[in-house]
């Protein structure tokens, strides 16, 4: 997830699912449209997206209240992130969020990995959406982190789903890039099969994507993933009815007031990637209501030391 860089309004579109892509013109027509069309949505229902905060999250945090934690692509510090192993970790153990990417092979098939290319985490070599589902699938996803892992796969959003349904667990599913509208619905039409629409969050750097995602998944929340906060973070999520911003610590150190007017729109707000005690301290005093971690289980232990009642 969180590493991604973060996209412009109308990013230039990489990927084919089975679908033409919008012309540039087009495509900029559309987004201005959809966003109006959600500043619309947001004056008329301005309460809409505070329910869903409340349900996802429970009782907005206050300083020093224990925050919620989301596993980073699984719990990577167990097992090869990303991966089957690696989410099932997540789980099966206290934390009540989980954490992951979602991309398109070149025919279409949703699957979950990080980076634009399999370089990094399998034995293979070049960009995910230039391969096929296949050849993805005959990859080794596991050997790089540790031997015990050897002919572990890329899995699909699809059998991540069907290990999450039978859960009780939540999960954010971070969206790479630049999506259809088209293509969000193949992940919305998924997870309703699955019946777990209301255990997800969309998530996302890409405004299109968020926009497509309001205007065709409205039923299944987002949440906007910015790096650098900059202007009203209110009236940004608002403009794409998410329920909450992740974004990292210096954001909400440079602007002391964030959480709090967060909070009193009945907006969410959450920190990535938080490895160590001293930043989790830090996020615990703004009185954030998340984390996301690569630590999900030494942070569950420090939550239970620190902030009994976890």
């Amino acid at each position: 997830m969180l590493t991604s860089r973060e996209s412009s309004a109308f990013p230039t579109p990489t990927r084919n699912f089975g679908f033409r892509r919008e012309s540039g013109r087009f495509r900029i027509f559309t987004a201005v449209g959809i966003t109006a069309a959600l500043v619309l949505v947001a004056m008329l229902n301005p309460q809409a997206e505070n329910v869903y905060a409340s349900n996802m999250f429970g009782a907005l945090r206050a300083p020093g209240d224990p925050a919620l934690i989301a596993g980073h692509r699984g719990d990577r510090s167990a097992a090869p992130e990303n991966t089957l192993p690696a989410l099932k970790r997540a789980l099966d153990s206290p934390m009540e969020f989980v954490e992951t990417d979602v991309q398109l092979s070149a025919d279409g098939v949703p699957v979950l990995i990080h980076d634009d290319t399999v370089d990094r985490t399998t034995n293979g070599t070049g960009a995910v959406a230039e391969l096929s589902y296949a050849q993805l699938a005959a990859l080794d996803a596991g050997s790089w982190f540790d031997p015990s892992f050897a002919g572990t796969r890329i899995p699909t959003l699809d059998e991540f789903l069907a290990i999450f349904a039978v859960s009780e667990k939540k999960a954010f599913l971070e969206l790479k890039g630049f999506w259809t509208a088209d293509e969000v619905s193949g992940v919305r039409d998924l997870i309703h099969v699955h019946g777990v629409q209301n255990r997800i969050i969309l998530a996302s750097f890409d405004f299109t994507t968020l926009a497509n995602a309001q205007t065709v998944a409205a039923g299944i929340p987002r949440v906007i993933i910015r790096r650098e906060l900059t202007g009203d973070p209110v009236a940004l999520a608002s403009m794409y009815g998410a329920i909450a911003i992740i974004t990292t610590p210096a954001s909400v150190e440079r602007d002391k007031n964030l959480v709090t007017a967060m909070h009193e729109a009945g907006l969410g707000v959450l920190l990535y990637t938080l490895n160590s005690k001293g930043r989790w301290s830090d996020a615990l005093a703004h009185g954030v209501d998340g984390i996301i971690t690569d630590r999900p289980s030494r942070l569950d232990a420090w939550l239970a030391d620190t902030a009994p009642g976890t």
